[in-house]
This record gives C-alpha cells, sequence and structure tokens, in this order.
C-alpha cells in the first residue's frame, strides 16, 4: 500500500514538504563571498495571446547559456493542470523545478481538499514560488519569468497573467509575453490590435499566424530567439474543453501561408 497523503497542512504542499525536509529557501551568499561563474541555460521568448475560444501560447525551442544555443528543442510552454499553462522564460533548470512544485501542489490540494484549487489560489501559489526564488535571482542565477495562461471556468473566458521577479502579479487584457525578444516586438502588439483588431476575436488559425509572425519578428531582432525557420515552435492552448495541444502540421500550414 502507498503512503497515505497527511492532511494536516490543509491542502499546503510547501509546509508538508518543509515538514518533513524535503524543501529548503535559497541561501543567500554572505556579503564579500565570490560565487563560483554558473552557465545557466536560459529559454528566450513565449507568447500568450487570447482568442476566441480561450488563450493561445506559443514558444521558440531555443536555449541559450551566454552566447551559445545550447539545445533547439526546448519546452517552454507547459501544463500546470487541465486549465492551466504556464510559459517561461529565463533560468531553465529553475523554470522547470518551480514548474514541477506547482503541478505536484495543485494535485496535492485537489486530494486532500476534494476539490480543485481555485484560480485564485494557483495564481497566488504562483506568486508564493516566485517570492521564494527572490534570493538565488538577487545573486544573478535561477531568475526566470512566467506569462499564466488560464480558462476561467467561472466566467466562461481565457485570461492572461504576468510576473515580475518578485512574484507581483498582473492581468493582461489581450496578450502576454517574456523573455529577450518579447522586448523587441512589443510595439508589434499594438500595432496589431490597432490594424487588425482584438486578439481576442481571432480565430484560432489567426491568432497562429499572428504568432508565428510576432515570433519570426523576434527573431530578426533577437539573436538569442530562434524564430521559426530551423525549428516549427510550441504552441499549446486552454480553452473550456482543457489542454488544446497544436500539432507540427497545423503549425506547418500556417507558416506555409505566411510566404516568408
Amino acid at each position: 500500500m502507498g503512503e497515505r497523503l497527511s492532511t494536516n497542512h490543509s491542502g499546503d504542499f510547501m509546509a508538508l514538504l518543509r515538514a518533513r525536509g524535503l524543501w529548503r529557501e535559497p541561501e543567500a551568499v554572505p556579503a564579500g563571498q565570490a560565487r563560483a561563474p554558473v552557465q545557466e541555460v536560459h529559454g528566450t521568448t513565449v507568447i500568450a495571446l487570447k482568442y476566441r475560444d480561450g488563450v493561445l501560447n506559443v514558444g521558440d525551442r531555443r536555449a541559450t547559456a551566454a552566447n551559445a544555443i545550447m539545445y533547439d528543442r526546448a519546452e517552454k510552454i507547459l501544463p500546470l493542470d487541465d486549465y492551466t499553462l504556464i510559459a517561461i522564460a529565463g533560468s531553465y533548470a529553475r523554470a522547470m523545478e518551480i514548474v514541477r512544485y506547482l503541478q505536484h501542489s495543485f494535485k496535492y490540494y485537489a486530494r486532500t481538499q476534494l476539490q480543485e484549487m481555485s484560480l485564485e489560489g494557483k495564481l497566488a501559489e504562483v506568486s508564493r514560488a516566485l517570492a521564494g526564488n527572490l534570493s538565488m535571482a538577487l545573486q544573478g542565477i535561477g531568475m526566470f519569468i512566467p506569462v499564466v495562461s488560464a480558462y476561467d471556468l467561472d466566467r466562461g473566458e481565457g485570461r492572461i497573467f504576468f510576473y515580475d521577479g518578485m512574484g507581483a502579479r498582473f492581468e493582461s487584457v489581450e496578450f502576454g509575453a517574456a523573455g529577450s525578444g518579447s522586448e523587441r516586438i512589443r510595439g508589434v502588439f499594438d500595432y496589431i490590435l490597432k490594424t487588425k483588431g482584438p486578439f481576442h476575436e481571432m480565430t484560432l488559425e489567426e491568432a497562429l499566424r499572428e504568432c508565428l509572425l510576432l515570433l519570426d519578428i523576434a527573431a530578426d531582432l533577437d539573436s538569442a530567439t530562434a524564430g521559426i525557420e530551423k525549428v516549427l515552435p510550441i504552441a499549446r492552448a486552454v480553452t473550456a474543453e482543457g489542454i488544446l495541444e497544436i500539432t507540427e502540421e497545423q503549425l506547418a500550414e500556417i507558416k506555409k501561408s505566411l510566404k516568408l
């Protein structure tokens, strides 16, 4: 028989880990003590757009370390549960560690409380994890910025949230983006809104087309962004029916229509 989950922590997965000695906050390096150089692998550009049926997330596949390309098949769009996606940019190792923690935290809450965690609870848990990572970020390692997309079943709409390094949360009306390439294309989002209308009125195909164009522009302006030429990006959407996987065939068809 497997070990029974304790319910003494009221669904608080982090408290459970601490009680069992499995979670410890990162420690700051003492003042004046040199830190050994760490060559971190970073994920670069991720984009989230609202569309007619929910929120579309697209990310290039490149992971870099300084000026070197380390990997061109990185997974940067990850499901936290059936109705929540997280797009990660920054320290890839630390981001993946926290993503795994969040996935288990949501499951632990559901199993101990016999109900799903509320959207507000999920967003607060992301803030909590980022705040716990602050000491590492201040040392120049482990810094990452997520974009969280969720389908709000109570409101019947997709929602996009972005964070700063201290865990402060903000909600976006139409789009969100993170990573080095996102800074280069920030104005392009507004241009699309003003010339083509709101993203939330677009079909999935129209939103995919805009995302691929945005990634292509980002790659032209940012050397750390892979774009769409060599390797197709990763794309997932969150809808009222749950997580929607966008196939490479769908992406290839959209790319072909762009005639880049």
